[in-house]
């Protein structure tokens, strides 16, 4: 086996890059996040911006809990459908990607505020395995 190919084999799997996501622009544009995810329902960064502003308003944590859930769910179809395997780098310093990053951090803190601590940790490990740099910003 050549370096090369052996070097390749023990890199793992490549970062996976989402696409830019349509309701990115919306929010930036003044639509509230209700709004956004009634109008992209399949939208990792509209159900993120959803269980955010949940947060800011000091929502119940259930209600969190399950938006943050379903922008979970919603980003891994995405995330399948851009390549990834089910493990590897999801990178926070590519924008698209951070809808995705955010529902698993909001998930994880959620999961733990409502005493799932099975779910705060599985989430917790996967958003550090996916992106340290995400982990250090979200929940560090």
């Amino acid at each position: 086996m050549s370096e090369h190919l052996h070097r390749d084999l023990m890199a793992g799997p490549p970062p996976t890059h989402l696409p830019v996501d349509p309701a990115a622009a919306d929010l930036a544009g003044g639509v509230t996040p209700r709004a956004a995810v009634r109008a992209h329902p399949d939208s990792p960064v509209a159900w993120a911006a959803l269980a955010s502003e949940a947060v800011e308003n000091d929502a119940d944590v259930v209600d969190v809990y399950a938006y943050a859930r379903v922008g979970y769910h919603r980003s891994l179809d995405m995330l399948r459908r851009n390549g990834w395997k089910g493990h590897g780098p999801v990178p926070w310093s590519h924008e698209p990607n951070r809808g995705f990053l955010t529902c698993l951090a909001l998930l994880a803190k959620a999961a733990r505020a409502i005493g799932e601590d099975a779910e705060w940790e599985r989430c917790s490990t996967f958003l550090r395995d996916s992106s340290p740099e995400a982990f250090d910003v979200l929940l560090g």
